[in-house]
């Protein structure tokens, strides 16, 4: 079974920038919303950012609200996280996956990890 497959993490100090790609295991244009969640040592894989499927419509968890912005580019089949002003506590390993309504349609990859230094 394909998994997706997310690029783009790294080690960056409090403040900085990066942008997170995801390829996801079947066609962007597929008519499902994409989504990317993360998973903190110890913690619970928590929602981070939603886009529709033509990509009119965004949604983020509070936390990240006026700092991230999801994206996506059905031709070249990636889904994009641009994450501005990180803080430590948003270090996680970030994964993407196509949605259902609330149901991932294929099984999480290995995601990729972020790591904020303060």
């Amino acid at each position: 079974q394909a998994l997706p497959v997310e690029s783009g993490g790294g080690l960056v100090q409090a403040g900085g920038s990066l942008r997170l790609s995801c390829a996801p295991a079947g066609r962007t244009d597929s008519f499902y919303d994409m989504v990317w969640y993360r998973q903190a040592p110890g913690k619970e894989r928590e929602f981070v950012a939603r886009i529709t499927w033509t990509g009119a419509r965004t949604y983020y968890t509070d936390s990240v609200k006026g700092r991230f912005t999801i994206s996506r580019d059905n031709a070249k089949n990636t889904v994009y996280l641009q994450m501005n002003k990180l803080k430590p506590e948003d270090t996680a390993i970030y994964s993407c996956n196509r949605v259902d309504g609330l149901r991932p349609v294929d099984s999480w990859g290995q995601g990729t990890q972020v790591t904020v230094s303060s």
